[in-house]
């Protein structure tokens, strides 16, 4: 191969990876959709909806933590349960796809992987940042048990 061909050669690799590096970029702001994150709602909105009957707030801490004390009126579905063995119908029995769905747990962290599961079932799904004494301090009511 002479030097001028692989000159070509070697600016059409650059210019190969150039444009999937640009297909790349223009793709990956696509594809977070499917990732769950934080909501921004406020606590103020997410009370608000929650009184309006337009959302619905999920629990989903593991029964002992449940136990210890919840939210009132909360739908309890554990993540442990949400990644074993319910599926789309038992979902549809305890939550409802016309409302948004706040998940929390104790810190921000298992309700963004329950709010993953909920997605790819097409719900409207919304974590919270703020976990369980969070809540209550906000002034979320609390059930002791």
């Amino acid at each position: 191969m002479s030097t001028r061909s692989r000159r070509a050669f070697m600016l059409g690799n650059g210019m190969r990876r150039a444009t999937w590096l640009a297909l790349f970029l223009l793709l990956v702001p696509v594809f977070p959709c499917f990732a769950a994150e934080h909501t921004k709602d406020s606590l103020a909105t997410v009370k608000k909806k929650l009184d309006d009957k337009k959302a619905v707030l999920v629990d989903v801490r593991e029964e002992n933590e449940w136990d210890a004390g919840h939210v009132r009126g909360v739908i309890f579905l554990p993540l442990s349960k949400l990644t074993s063995d319910i599926d789309a119908k038992e979902l549809a029995k305890v939550l409802p796809k016309d409302k948004v769905i706040y998940t929390h747990c104790a810190s921000g962290q298992r309700c963004l992987s329950a709010a993953e599961i909920l997605k790819k079932e097409g719900y409207d799904v919304r974590p919270l940042k703020q976990g369980f004494k969070d809540l209550i301090e906000a002034g979320f009511p609390k059930v002791d048990n």
